[in-house]
């Protein structure tokens, strides 16, 4: 295993800048045209890290080595208030990078392998719990750097392509909605040929990152604004103020069966060896809805498509809430519509907000740092709400049965709640600028 990570680090660092000779010179404001293979990618790759290390990580702490559902959630809320510091702070550094980013992307890259290493491939050295905090603030702290500085990137790379932010964000959600696929059945295949499956997911990671960074290494921008945009003006312009707020409630759902996924489809549906597909049939849903949902904002408007696809997701969550042990076929359904809604979600508001900074704030870093702070606050509030509520209830997730009040509150917090979320989404985009017109 050392040898293992001594080769992912040696690949990390031959991915930074030897010096300032290079055939090939970064994206500047000059360049003719973003290569969006590349950008598809690395969304790919980051996304991998993001929503199913959610999914796989509770659990995985949880079953293998007995970790408290009330604890994990903790930890996972104490790391989101680190978010809530740094996110910003990512920002502000994004700005002021300049010919600096390179190397501090490449080194992001490596922490975040490193991190997902540690996390699922190598034991706990140390009390399981601790093991899991350090390793998810490695995880957390690369991710959301890497997350910034690739949006932000976006609102300059979209200046060069004919159809603009809705052009780049169908290529880039599509690229991180086939890794989010890639990352959500990998497990499962995995168990077929080694009884570690999580390190063999750990390691495909790592070779997936230093592909996905050595593909944009030319795409970065190398120069600093001359204007570092402001958080206090991002905040005081109402447009962006509002999709803030409703990215903010509307990702709220999307993290709350997230995080209860596995053990919905484990305890309720009784059908753990059908998780990994149904977590397949809804990202692959999702990634090729994402193409269909740009065409149809540029066709219908932005907010007529992004209704219609947040009264999808009411119809599916009312009907989730019926399914009871062994509906595998129905929950199935239910994985396919909810998938082709989330689509949506991804795709359409992340270029509306990049419309209004590439307005407000070219520059992008702040503004996104923002635009990744209320995402990572959503997955916090569901995680340090439904993981006591269902602790009090009896719940036990290493334990084979269930009690009805246990069922019954994993069913409402997976179902219920995130339809209420919805209605309170629509309510407020019916009140949002969107602009669409313009995007």
């Amino acid at each position: 295993m050392a040898g293992d990570k001594a080769m992912v680090a040696q690949g990390a660092v031959s991915l930074l800048p030897r010096g300032p000779a290079k055939r090939h010179k970064p994206m500047t404001a000059s360049a003719t045209r973003p290569f969006l293979p590349a950008f598809a990618v690395f969304a790919g790759f980051l996304a991998a890290a993001g929503i199913p290390i959610y999914i796989f990580a509770p659990s995985f702490y949880a079953q293998n080595y007995g970790t408290g559902l009330t604890a994990i959630a903790a930890v996972l809320f104490w790391l989101r208030l680190l978010d809530a510091v740094q996110d910003p702070l990512f920002g502000w550094i994004s700005e002021r990078l300049g010919r600096d980013r390179r190397f501090w992307i490449g080194f992001s890259v490596f922490i975040l392998i490193g991190s997902l290493i540690l996390l699922f491939a190598i034991p706990p050295r140390t009390a399981p719990l601790l093991w899991f905090a350090v390793s998810m603030t490695g995880l957390f702290s690369a991710f959301s750097f890497l997350t910034i500085n690739f949006y932000a990137q976006g609102i300059s790379a979209a200046s060069h392509l004919p159809g603009k932010h809705m052009q780049l964000a169908a290529w880039r959600e599509t690229g991180g909605l086939i890794g989010i696929c890639l990352a959500a059945v990998a497990p499962a295949l995995l168990t077929i040929w080694t009884a570690a499956p999580m390190v063999g997911f750990s390691l495909g990671f790592a070779g997936c990152g230093l592909l996905a960074a050595w593909m944009m290494r030319h795409q970065w921008g190398g120069t600093a604004p001359r204007e570092p945009s402001n958080f206090a003006r991002i905040w005081r312009d109402d447009p962006a103020r509002r999709l803030l707020i409703l990215a903010f409630v509307n990702a709220m759902p999307v993290a709350v069966t997230s995080t209860l996924f596995l053990f919905f489809v484990t305890h309720r549906l009784q059908a753990d060896t059908w998780a990994g597909g149904l977590l397949l049939i809804f990202f692959l849903c999702a990634a090729g809805t994402a193409p269909v949902w740009a065409k149809a904002a540029q066709r219908f408007g932005m907010r007529q498509s992004l209704v219609c696809a947040m009264g999808l997701a009411i119809v599916v969550f009312a009907l989730a809430a019926f399914l009871r042990g062994g509906d595998v076929a129905y929950f199935a359904l239910v994985c396919i519509a909810s998938g082709a809604s989330i689509g949506a979600d991804l795709t359409l508001l992340p270029a509306a907000f990049a419309h209004r900074l590439s307005i407000i704030a070219p520059s992008g870093g702040q503004g996104f740092g923002l635009w990744s702070l209320m995402s990572k606050l959503t997955l916090a509030a569901a995680a340090i709400a439904v993981f006591p509520i269902l602790d009090g209830a009896g719940f036990d997730a290493t334990a084979p049965e269930q009690t009805e009040q246990a069922l019954w509150t994993l069913t409402f917090l997976y179902a219920v709640c995130p339809l209420v979320l919805k209605l309170v989404a629509i309510g407020l985009l019916i009140k949002t600028p969107l602009q669409d017109e313009q995007i």
